[in-house]
């Protein structure tokens, strides 16, 4: 059943789609009056709904049992250093798929790409696309980015399991790193650019309370590298 975004303001009285979710369903999908759909708020809430009426622009619906889900903990940030090419579109994809929490783009030292206007918004309709596709209730936060000695300086009195993904000598293996945290509710996760990050700033890291956690023997592409360790700490905490 196609899935729709429904922002929360729209869902008491008469709920409506617009924009693109209309154009999507009435223009894309070319669907009638009287055939069903699913509809989600971002923040859990979900409802299947019947189409009353089509509009290029509008579509009214109404809505059936409305459901609850809550968002899977631990509850993940990933602080992404801006990959070349399309590859935070991908990161971004499937961080949703793997239940991310929020996302914060990251200005490094050898970070080649520097975000343009609009790119935290193409992300975010990126992340919407992605919640509809996997059945993902809870819409990610995707934060303007940051260069990254400004946000470095905000996670020292986070509290969370703050980890960075790091070639530097001493670095521990991820799977012994979560066993050893095995409460874990909120976790940050920091991953580098290509040519991962300078030496001053994995010190930076390191101070602000960061673990240094190695990905095995193989240098890792940083879509690899994000991916990797989002499902490692999926898999690790599932059972929680």
């Amino acid at each position: 059943m196609a899935r729709f975004y429904l922002p929360p303001d729209a869902w008491p009285n008469e709920p409506t789609l617009t924009g693109d979710e209309a154009r999507h369903l009435s223009q894309v999908l070319r669907l009638k009056p009287g055939e069903r759909v699913v509809v989600f708020d971002g923040y859990g809430r979900s409802a299947s709904a019947e189409v009353l009426m089509v509009n290029r622009d509008q579509v009214s619906l109404k809505l059936g049992e409305i459901l609850h889900s809550s968002a899977q903990l631990p509850a993940i940030v990933l602080a992404q250093a801006i990959p070349k090419g399309k590859n935070m579109d991908l990161i971004v994809q499937k961080s949703v798929e793997l239940g991310i929490a929020a996302i914060q783009p990251l200005v490094t030292r050898y970070t080649v790409v520097q975000p343009g206007n609009g790119k935290s918004d193409k992300w975010r309709r990126n992340a919407l696309e992605a919640c509809k596709q996997c059945g993902q209730d809870t819409l990610p936060e995707i934060a303007e980015p940051l260069a990254f000695d400004r946000w470095i300086r905000s996670q020292v009195e986070v509290p969370s399991l703050k980890l960075i993904a790091s070639l530097a000598p001493g670095s521990q293996p991820l799977r012994g790193v979560l066993k050893d945290h095995p409460a874990t509710t909120h976790a940050t996760l920091l991953i580098g650019p290509e040519g991962d990050f300078s030496p001053i700033e994995t010190a930076s890291a390191l101070a602000a309370g960061f673990l240094p956690v190695s990905l095995g023997s193989i240098v890792l592409r940083v879509e690899t590298a994000a991916i990797f360790c989002l499902s490692a700490l999926r898999y690790e905490f599932s059972e929680h």
